[in-house]
C-alpha cells in the first residue's frame, strides 16, 4: 500500500494501480465532488494521481463525504467507459461495513426498500423510503457485536444515493453511527467501502480490499 500526500495535506492510500486504473482508500470527510463550502475535495487532487501519465484519471464512481474505503479511478478515457458500464449494468460488486446503533434481530437478511429523493428549503435533501421510488435492494450480515452496537455487512445489489444509510435506518430501525442525517449525528460515521470487485474483459478482474479504519475502534482490532 502507497501513501500520497495530495493537496492541503491530505494523505490517502493507494491501494491498487496498473495502465487503466487505480483504486484509493478514500478518507472519511474528504468530499468526492466539490462541496460548495469549499472544504478540499478528490475532484481537486487528481492532478497528484497521475503517477507519470499525461492527464489525471477520472473519477468513475462516489462515495459519500463521510464514508471512507475502496474508490476506483480510471486513467485514461477507454477505461472509463468500460468501468462505467460496469457499474451501469451491475456488474461491479461492492462489499461495505457499518456500525449500527444497536443489534438487529436476525443474524441476516435482505432489505428491499424503494427510495427516493425530497427537499424542503428548510432541512434540504434527503433520502426516505417510498413506494413509488426506485428500486433498492442491500443483503446484510452480523459480524461482530460489541457493547450494544453490531458490525455489519453491507452487499448492495443496486447503487442508489444513501441506499444503506436510509436501508440500515429504516430498514433496520437501526441508523448507522454518526450518520448526520439519518442519525444521531457525531465525530465520525462508521461507515466503510471494505471491497470492491471490477470485472474486465482482457485482463483479471480488479479485486481490491482497504482495511478497516482506526475510527472503528474495538471493531477495527478485532
Amino acid at each position: 500500500m502507497d501513501r500520497f500526500a495530495a493537496r492541503r495535506c491530505v494523505v490517502v492510500n493507494t491501494l491498487f494501480i496498473d495502465a487503466e486504473a487505480l483504486v484509493i482508500d478514500k478518507p472519511a470527510g474528504l468530499p468526492v465532488d466539490r462541496p460548495k463550502d469549499g472544504t478540499p475535495a478528490l475532484a481537486d487532487m487528481v492532478d497528484d494521481l497521475r503517477f507519470g501519465f499525461a492527464r489525471p484519471p477520472g473519477i468513475v464512481h462516489r462515495l459519500d463525504r463521510d464514508t471512507s474505503g475502496c474508490l476506483l479511478l480510471a486513467r485514461n478515457h477507454g477505461a472509463h467507459r468500460r468501468f462505467s458500464a460496469a457499474f451501469a449494468n451491475g456488474d461491479v460488486k461492492k462489499t461495505y461495513l457499518a456500525v449500527l446503533e444497536g443489534v438487529p434481530g436476525a443474524e441476516e437478511g435482505l432489505i428491499e426498500l424503494a427510495l427516493s429523493k425530497v427537499s424542503t428549503a428548510a432541512q434540504g435533501w434527503r433520502i426516505i423510503p417510498a413506494k413509488k421510488g426506485k428500486p433498492a435492494v442491500t443483503r446484510w450480515s452480523v459480524l461482530d457485536v460489541k457493547d450494544g452496537r453490531a458490525l455489519v455487512r453491507f452487499e448492495p445489489q443496486t447503487g442508489r444515493t444513501h441506499q444503506l444509510r436510509v436501508h440500515a435506518a429504516s430498514g433496520l430501525g437501526l441508523p448507522i453511527v454518526g450518520d448526520p442525517t439519518y442519525g444521531r449525528g457525531g465525530p465520525s460515521m462508521l461507515l466503510h467501502a471494505m471491497r470492491i470487485v471490477v470485472p474486465r474483459h482482457n485482463k483479471p478482474a480488479i479485486d481490491v480490499e482497504a482495511p478497516l479504519p482506526e475510527r472503528f475502534g474495538a471493531f477495527a482490532h478485532g
